[in-house]
């Protein structure tokens, strides 16, 4: 199992950067071509939902990304240390700023959820992870 770690400055400048990346280890993994476009706007948009939950918490920590070559799949892994709301529950002096973030939030989880078949999102109050996760096909080594 290879895995190639990012970390980066809650800045929206170095989404385009993690994408690149995501998008190039996928290839090398043996992620069909035609998924490679899927893969960009799911890490894209992952990653720009940590660097906002980042920078609206006041976080200054990086921004996390696993890149994980399996055996037949490969996934990737979007962390971020902002703290999120327990699930039902009221973020203390909620207002309507917090309720527009949070309806963003969910936009943005139910366009990765649109893009990859394979998704788990977790959170809590040390930040949230999002694992997405695709098919390989076997190596052209595998196969002679």
């Amino acid at each position: 199992m290879a895995t190639v770690e990012l970390r980066f400055s809650a800045l929206p400048e170095h989404v385009r950067t993690a994408r690149l990346v995501a998008a190039a280890v996928a290839r090398r993994a043996g992620v069909d071509e035609a998924v490679l476009d899927e893969v960009r706007l799911a890490v894209g948009e992952a990653c720009s939902r940590a660097v906002g939950l980042h920078q609206s918490s006041g976080v200054t920590a990086p921004v996390k990304v696993a890149l994980i070559e399996e055996e037949k799949q490969f996934s990737i892994e979007v962390g971020d240390e902002a703290p999120h709301a327990a699930p039902g529950g009221d973020t203390p002096g909620a207002g309507q700023e917090a309720e527009a973030e949070a309806e963003e939030d969910e936009m943005g989880l139910a366009v990765i959820s649109g893009l990859v078949d394979d998704v788990e999102v977790t959170t809590g109050q040390n930040g949230g992870l999002i694992r997405m996760t695709w098919p390989t096909a076997p190596s052209a080594a595998a196969l002679a």
